[in-house]
């Protein structure tokens, strides 16, 4: 079965050369015209990849991507931006957005783009939507987490980085492995930005400075998951 691409572009001739060199590349393909539709089309089509611009009528692409992955729909996502700033970008990935391609944009690059972004999704093996670790309990169908039944307050990529450590108990997991499995980049955005995501984490776990904690800092290599009894 062809891999289904869905466009959500509100213009019309940027739209609408996407979908002819993605059907010459053997993709099915839909299209929308503005966020609502998009987010409704997708909602109703569960494309394998949303191709998403960032300023468009009735919702966003921010806004799109939040709802789709609230209602827990986990397909690829790359942006179509005129946005440079790096705060931009950073945004989108943040929510959960794969990659993002600044306009003016070469069609070939993305084609190779929404090629890497399905490859590695396709070389991902099937594994089990709710994770649990003592207290702890995440549900990525709903994208949500839970410590002792109160909810935790965590953005899309901070949820996959604890998915990482449950998955991964005990085992020292570096930055640079983080942004390679979580953000699928090597080299954007920094170290930097995965040591800001566990300082929430942790401080969404509870966890204290000297003790009692369930991420932990090996020195000079990342950090590790220690699970917990339940109390």
């Amino acid at each position: 079965m062809p891999e289904k691409v869905l466009v959500v572009e509100d213009e019309p001739a940027i739209a609408l050369g996407l979908v002819d060199n993605l059907e010459m590349e053997g993709y099915e393909v839909e299209m929308a015209a503005d966020g609502a539709a998009g987010l409704a089309k997708a909602l109703d089509w569960t494309p394998d990849l949303v191709v998403l611009d960032w300023m468009m009528p009735n919702l966003s692409g921010i806004e799109v991507l939040r709802e789709l992955r609230s209602r827990g729909l986990r397909c690829g996502v790359i942006f179509l931006t005129a946005k440079s700033a790096d705060l931009d970008k950073v945004k989108s990935l943040e929510l959960g957005a794969d990659d993002y391609v600044t306009k003016p944009f070469s069609v070939i690059e993305l084609l190779a783009r929404i090629k890497a972004v399905l490859r590695r999704r396709a070389e991902k093996p099937a594994e089990t939507s709710r994770l649990r670790a003592g207290d702890l309990s995440i549900d990525l169908d709903r994208m949500e987490a839970t410590r002792a039944g109160n909810r935790l307050e965590l953005t899309p990529r901070e949820l996959r980085i604890l998915e990482l450590f449950v998955r991964n108990p005990g085992r020292v997991i570096s930055r640079n492995e983080m942004l390679d499995k979580v953000w699928g980049y090597e080299k954007f955005p920094t170290t930097r930005t995965v040591d800001n995501h566990i300082v929430n984490i942790r401080k969404q776990l509870g966890d204290r400075p000297s003790k009692d904690r369930y991420i932990v800092s090996v020195r000079g290599r990342g950090y590790k998951f220690v699970p917990k009894l339940e109390s």
